[in-house]
Protein backbone atom coordinates (compact mmCIF):
# COMPACT_ATOMS: atom_id res chain seq x y z
CA UNK A 1 0.00 0.00 0.00
CA UNK A 2 1.73 3.57 -1.38
CA UNK A 3 1.96 5.93 0.88
CA UNK A 4 0.52 9.37 0.10
CA UNK A 5 2.92 12.34 -0.59
CA UNK A 6 4.67 14.50 2.09
CA UNK A 7 3.01 18.21 1.65
CA UNK A 8 5.69 20.35 0.37
CA UNK A 9 7.39 22.59 3.02
CA UNK A 10 5.82 26.54 3.43
CA UNK A 11 8.82 28.43 2.19
CA UNK A 12 9.94 30.73 5.15
CA UNK A 13 12.60 33.24 5.47
CA UNK A 14 15.43 30.76 5.69
CA UNK A 15 14.29 29.56 1.88
CA UNK A 16 14.49 32.92 0.83
CA UNK A 17 17.48 34.61 -0.85
CA UNK A 18 19.58 37.40 0.09
CA UNK A 19 18.34 40.51 2.11
CA UNK A 20 17.16 43.52 -0.23
CA UNK A 21 18.36 46.88 0.24
CA UNK A 22 16.77 48.38 3.51
CA UNK A 23 13.97 50.83 2.47
CA UNK A 24 14.91 54.21 2.97
CA UNK A 25 12.27 57.36 3.68
CA UNK A 26 10.79 58.49 0.49
CA UNK A 27 9.79 62.83 0.70
CA UNK A 28 10.13 64.87 3.44
CA UNK A 29 7.68 63.69 5.36
CA UNK A 30 8.78 59.98 5.98
CA UNK A 31 12.40 61.82 6.66
CA UNK A 32 10.61 63.91 9.52
CA UNK A 33 8.70 60.88 10.74
CA UNK A 34 12.44 58.94 10.95
CA UNK A 35 14.10 61.68 13.14
CA UNK A 36 11.64 62.29 15.36
CA UNK A 37 11.09 58.62 16.32
CA UNK A 38 14.69 58.24 16.40
CA UNK A 39 14.98 61.61 18.57
CA UNK A 40 12.50 59.91 21.43
CA UNK A 41 14.71 56.74 20.92
CA UNK A 42 17.90 58.43 22.07
CA UNK A 43 15.93 60.30 25.04
CA UNK A 44 15.09 57.31 26.61
CA UNK A 45 18.55 55.89 26.48
CA UNK A 46 20.17 58.90 27.67
CA UNK A 47 17.35 59.33 30.18
CA UNK A 48 18.32 55.33 31.31
CA UNK A 49 21.59 56.05 32.20
CA UNK A 50 21.32 59.43 33.78
CA UNK A 51 18.57 57.61 36.07
CA UNK A 52 21.56 55.42 36.92
CA UNK A 53 24.24 57.86 37.28
CA UNK A 54 22.02 59.39 39.70
CA UNK A 55 21.23 56.15 41.59
CA UNK A 56 24.99 55.87 41.93
CA UNK A 57 25.03 59.43 43.86
CA UNK A 58 21.97 58.15 46.04
CA UNK A 59 24.35 55.83 47.17
CA UNK A 60 27.45 58.08 47.99
CA UNK A 61 24.84 60.47 50.14
CA UNK A 62 23.57 56.89 52.14
CA UNK A 63 26.68 55.94 52.55
CA UNK A 64 27.79 59.44 54.10
CA UNK A 65 25.17 60.40 56.16
CA UNK A 66 25.08 56.74 57.23
CA UNK A 67 29.06 56.81 58.26
CA UNK A 68 28.86 60.40 59.70
CA UNK A 69 25.96 59.43 61.93
CA UNK A 70 27.64 56.02 63.01
CA UNK A 71 30.83 58.44 63.63
CA UNK A 72 29.93 61.75 65.43
CA UNK A 73 27.42 60.27 67.52
CA UNK A 74 29.27 58.36 70.15
CA UNK A 75 32.52 59.17 71.45
CA UNK A 76 33.48 55.29 71.01
CA UNK A 77 33.38 55.16 67.23
CA UNK A 78 36.79 55.95 65.41
CA UNK A 79 37.58 57.89 63.12
CA UNK A 80 38.45 55.22 61.00
CA UNK A 81 34.22 54.63 60.27
CA UNK A 82 35.22 57.74 58.07
CA UNK A 83 37.98 57.14 56.41
CA UNK A 84 36.06 54.06 55.22
CA UNK A 85 33.37 55.80 54.08
CA UNK A 86 35.79 58.10 51.80
CA UNK A 87 37.11 54.74 50.13
CA UNK A 88 33.41 53.47 49.30
CA UNK A 89 32.71 57.41 47.97
CA UNK A 90 36.07 57.10 45.83
CA UNK A 91 34.48 53.34 44.69
CA UNK A 92 31.11 54.98 44.05
CA UNK A 93 32.86 57.57 41.98
CA UNK A 94 34.70 55.52 39.91
CA UNK A 95 31.33 53.44 39.09
CA UNK A 96 29.48 56.39 38.58
CA UNK A 97 32.31 57.86 35.93
CA UNK A 98 31.99 54.80 33.79
CA UNK A 99 28.30 55.03 33.64
CA UNK A 100 28.42 58.82 32.50
CA UNK A 101 30.99 57.71 29.41
CA UNK A 102 27.95 55.71 28.36
CA UNK A 103 25.50 58.52 28.86
CA UNK A 104 27.57 61.52 27.37
CA UNK A 105 27.61 59.34 23.89
CA UNK A 106 23.45 59.31 23.82
CA UNK A 107 23.71 62.58 25.34
CA UNK A 108 26.15 63.74 22.51
CA UNK A 109 23.76 62.09 19.75
CA UNK A 110 20.84 63.72 20.80
CA UNK A 111 22.73 67.18 21.32
CA UNK A 112 24.00 67.00 17.74
CA UNK A 113 20.12 66.45 16.33
CA UNK A 114 19.26 69.42 18.81
CA UNK A 115 21.74 71.67 17.46
CA UNK A 116 21.47 71.00 13.77
CA UNK A 117 18.36 70.17 13.19
CA UNK A 118 15.62 71.14 15.64
CA UNK A 119 17.09 74.92 16.48
CA UNK A 120 17.54 75.19 12.30
CA UNK A 121 13.83 74.24 12.20
CA UNK A 122 13.01 76.78 15.20
CA UNK A 123 15.38 79.18 14.73
CA UNK A 124 17.39 79.19 11.20
CA UNK A 125 20.83 80.40 10.89
CA UNK A 126 23.31 80.57 7.77
CA UNK A 127 26.25 78.61 7.61
CA UNK A 128 24.97 75.70 9.68
CA UNK A 129 27.26 72.44 9.59
CA UNK A 130 26.92 70.04 6.49
CA UNK A 131 28.11 66.83 7.97
CA UNK A 132 26.22 66.80 11.17
CA UNK A 133 24.38 63.88 9.41
CA UNK A 134 27.41 61.77 8.45
CA UNK A 135 28.95 62.23 11.88
CA UNK A 136 25.31 61.00 13.50
CA UNK A 137 25.23 57.67 11.48
CA UNK A 138 29.08 56.83 11.73
CA UNK A 139 28.22 57.39 15.60
CA UNK A 140 25.53 54.89 14.91
CA UNK A 141 28.05 52.73 12.99
CA UNK A 142 30.66 52.75 15.34
CA UNK A 143 29.98 54.02 18.66
CA UNK A 144 33.08 55.31 20.28
CA UNK A 145 33.37 57.22 23.98
CA UNK A 146 33.86 60.78 23.31
CA UNK A 147 35.74 61.37 26.82
CA UNK A 148 37.89 59.49 28.80
CA UNK A 149 38.01 57.95 32.49
CA UNK A 150 39.74 60.32 33.72
CA UNK A 151 37.65 63.51 32.48
CA UNK A 152 34.35 61.62 33.14
CA UNK A 153 35.65 61.21 36.84
CA UNK A 154 36.78 64.66 37.13
CA UNK A 155 33.41 65.94 35.60
CA UNK A 156 31.48 64.05 38.72
CA UNK A 157 33.85 65.25 40.67
CA UNK A 158 33.09 68.53 40.06
CA UNK A 159 29.33 68.50 39.63
CA UNK A 160 28.57 66.02 43.04
CA UNK A 161 31.30 64.40 44.60
CA UNK A 162 33.78 67.19 45.43
CA UNK A 163 31.22 68.39 47.92
CA UNK A 164 30.68 64.78 49.47
CA UNK A 165 34.59 64.29 50.09
CA UNK A 166 34.66 67.93 51.54
CA UNK A 167 31.88 67.00 54.23
CA UNK A 168 33.91 64.13 54.82
CA UNK A 169 37.05 65.59 55.79
CA UNK A 170 35.49 68.02 57.54
CA UNK A 171 34.16 65.39 59.72
CA UNK A 172 37.32 63.92 60.16
CA UNK A 173 38.96 66.83 60.88
CA UNK A 174 36.27 67.65 64.06
CA UNK A 175 36.74 63.72 65.25
CA UNK A 176 40.41 63.68 65.32
CA UNK A 177 40.65 67.35 66.73
CA UNK A 178 38.08 67.86 69.12
CA UNK A 179 38.68 65.84 72.66
CA UNK A 180 35.07 65.59 73.36
CA UNK A 181 35.19 63.04 70.31
CA UNK A 182 37.10 60.74 71.82
CA UNK A 183 36.79 57.71 74.10
CA UNK A 184 36.86 59.57 77.69
CA UNK A 185 36.99 63.08 76.52
CA UNK A 186 36.61 65.97 78.79
CA UNK A 187 32.49 67.12 79.18
CA UNK A 188 33.63 71.02 78.67
CA UNK A 189 36.17 72.78 76.27
CA UNK A 190 39.71 71.41 76.11
CA UNK A 191 42.50 73.18 73.90
CA UNK A 192 43.37 71.16 70.44
CA UNK A 193 46.93 70.14 71.16
CA UNK A 194 49.32 68.53 67.83
CA UNK A 195 50.19 65.52 69.97
CA UNK A 196 46.69 64.73 70.99
CA UNK A 197 45.49 65.13 67.47
CA UNK A 198 48.23 63.24 66.17
CA UNK A 199 47.32 60.32 68.90
CA UNK A 200 43.75 60.50 67.63
CA UNK A 201 44.75 60.14 64.05
CA UNK A 202 46.50 57.38 64.31
CA UNK A 203 45.34 54.19 62.65
CA UNK A 204 45.72 50.41 64.31
CA UNK A 205 50.22 50.58 64.02
CA UNK A 206 50.31 53.55 61.41
CA UNK A 207 50.80 56.58 63.21
CA UNK A 208 48.83 59.52 63.73
CA UNK A 209 50.99 61.81 61.12
CA UNK A 210 51.53 59.38 58.46
CA UNK A 211 47.18 58.94 58.01
CA UNK A 212 47.31 62.54 58.25
CA UNK A 213 49.60 62.85 55.70
CA UNK A 214 48.18 60.21 53.54
CA UNK A 215 44.45 61.98 54.04
CA UNK A 216 46.30 64.95 52.53
CA UNK A 217 47.85 63.44 49.60
CA UNK A 218 44.72 62.19 48.56
CA UNK A 219 42.86 65.42 48.63
CA UNK A 220 45.18 66.81 47.32
CA UNK A 221 45.06 64.81 44.05
CA UNK A 222 41.37 65.44 44.48
CA UNK A 223 41.70 69.11 43.48
CA UNK A 224 44.59 68.42 41.17
CA UNK A 225 42.27 66.31 38.83
CA UNK A 226 39.43 69.25 39.59
CA UNK A 227 41.66 72.47 38.51
CA UNK A 228 43.05 70.15 35.55
CA UNK A 229 39.51 69.28 34.07
CA UNK A 230 38.25 72.92 34.78
CA UNK A 231 41.06 73.77 31.75
CA UNK A 232 39.62 71.54 29.47
CA UNK A 233 36.12 71.96 30.19
CA UNK A 234 36.88 75.64 28.93
CA UNK A 235 38.12 74.17 25.89
CA UNK A 236 34.48 72.04 25.05
CA UNK A 237 31.40 73.75 22.98
CA UNK A 238 29.23 71.73 25.17
CA UNK A 239 27.28 74.99 26.56
CA UNK A 240 27.01 75.68 30.47
CA UNK A 241 24.22 73.47 30.54
CA UNK A 242 25.23 70.21 31.05
CA UNK A 243 25.83 67.52 33.79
Amino acid sequence: MSRAPLPEPIPGPHHEGPPGPVPQPRGSGEIITVLAHYHRGEIGRMAGWRDRIDRTTNWSITVIAAMLSVSLSTPTAHHGVLLFAMLLVLLLLAIEARRYRFFDVYRARVRRLERHYYAQVFAPLPGGEADWSRDLGESLRRPVFRISLADALARRLRRNYGWMFLILLLAWTLKITSPRLQPGGPAGEADVALDGVLAHAALGPMPGWLVIGLVAAFYAGLLTIVLRSIRRERERDDGPVHV
